[in-house]
């Protein structure tokens, strides 16, 4: 009783100690943009409003299954790499009458190089971004302050710029699709909407597609990935922090708690065993299975190499081998050659498998003539 009772105490412990440590937490934030969190960098909001303004909304995860076009698409932040399919998939999804939102900060490789995104590689400190007449009554929206930003082509119509003219945003018509890239995904997350022109930014946004087009999430791309087994994942996140504490307690209450069960018991040294033992398992082990052809052509292999070794012939490339042995040893490569092409029969039964190998043996290992004597007179 008092055995159990310490447990549970230590249970107990180990419980207050977790839930401590999760609610002691600050909240996290959205660094993916994701669409289902409302934290300032989230992007719920967003699906509220296309909700509000008459649109269905969706989201892709689980597998990679893209909507129906024509619809509308918002692509943040991938924190799981597109590969090179879904990349194309996207790009002809796009073609195909698709409205492509893609916000990211830096990209993803694969996604700017089907869509011909090209950033310029460096950041830009700005709290403003302006408008142009491509979006209606946008004259300026609030972003994260730093921006990395966009050098777009010909065809890339840039919708928003820095004070000093850089393009962060850019509309573009690829066939029968849109694509609108923005280098700064916040100006139209949670927190910022309310700022500047930012709610009117998104409104545009949706209005590019049809008033009833479904809108859809890519929340695919905001899986688990590598970095969330980092070490750091378990101490600067809830989750982790609690089992952290809680494996702690654990450890600490078996240490205090633990006790031998009875006396330590030495493992027995591991003795070497003999080639004859090695062989008989390998053969009772093919024995078991049934597995005569196999074992014969084990065999063949093996006395071909013999064959190899003994006349000086090389047994790679194979068919080498069987050329330069017609010429060299006529007579045993047609001994060598009827063997193995009987091989198959022979795995009928074990007294042929038995006969086979025999002539097998022989043909590796042949007996001189003095030998074949000394062993017949001892046999006698």
């Amino acid at each position: 009783m008092r055995g159990a009772r310490g447990w549970l105490m230590i249970g107990l412990a180990a419980v207050v100690v977790a839930a401590a440590a999760y609610l002691g937490q600050p909240q996290q934030g959205s660094p993916d943009h994701s669409s289902s969190s409302d934290a300032a960098d989230g992007t719920s909001a967003a699906r509220l409003f296309a909700q509000a303004m008459g649109h269905p909304t969706d989201q892709v995860a689980g597998t990679f299954n893209l909507p129906a076009p024509p619809g509308l698409m918002f692509v943040f932040t991938p924190t799981s790499a597109y590969t090179s399919g879904e990349a194309r998939a996207t790009l002809q999804w796009v073609r195909s009458g698709g409205t492509l939102v893609y916000a990211s900060e830096q990209g993803d490789t694969e996604l700017d190089h089907a869509l011909g995104v090209v950033r310029l590689g460096g950041f830009v400190a700005t709290g403003i971004q302006l408008g142009n007449p491509a979006v209606a009554g946008v004259g300026q929206v609030a972003g994260g302050g730093i921006v990395e930003p966009l050098d777009p082509g010909a065809e890339q119509v840039p919708v928003l710029r820095t004070p000093g003219g850089l393009a962060t945003a850019y509309i573009q018509r690829i066939a029968s699709g849109t694509v609108i890239v923005l280098a700064d995904p916040l100006v139209i997350c949670n927190g910022y909407l309310e700022k500047e022109d930012n709610g009117r930014f998104l409104a545009d946004l949706l209005g590019v597609a049809s008033p009833r087009a479904p809108v859809t999430f890519d929340e695919y791309h905001h899986g688990v990935v590598l970095s969330d087994f980092a070490p750091q994942a378990w101490v600067m996140t809830p989750w982790g922090a609690a089992m952290l504490w809680l494996l702690i307690a654990i450890f600490v209450g078996l240490i205090l708690r633990g006790r031998n069960f009875g006396p330590l018991i030495g493992r027995r040294a591991d003795a070497e065993r003999s080639d004859a033992e090695w062989s008989t398992a390998v053969g009772r082990l093919l024995r078991r299975s049934g597995a005569r052809a196999v074992t014969l052509g084990l065999l063949a292999s093996a006395t071909e190499r013999a064959v190899a070794s003994r006349t000086g012939l090389p047994q790679q490339p194979r068919e080498r081998f069987w050329n330069a042995l017609w010429v060299r040893a006529p007579e045993l490569a047609a001994d060598l050659a009827e063997a193995e092409n009987t091989l198959q029969s022979s795995s009928a039964t074990e007294t042929d498998l038995l006969g086979a190998a025999q002539r097998l043996h022989r043909l590796a290992h042949p007996v001189s003539g003095e030998r074949l004597r000394q062993r017949v007179k001892g046999e006698a």
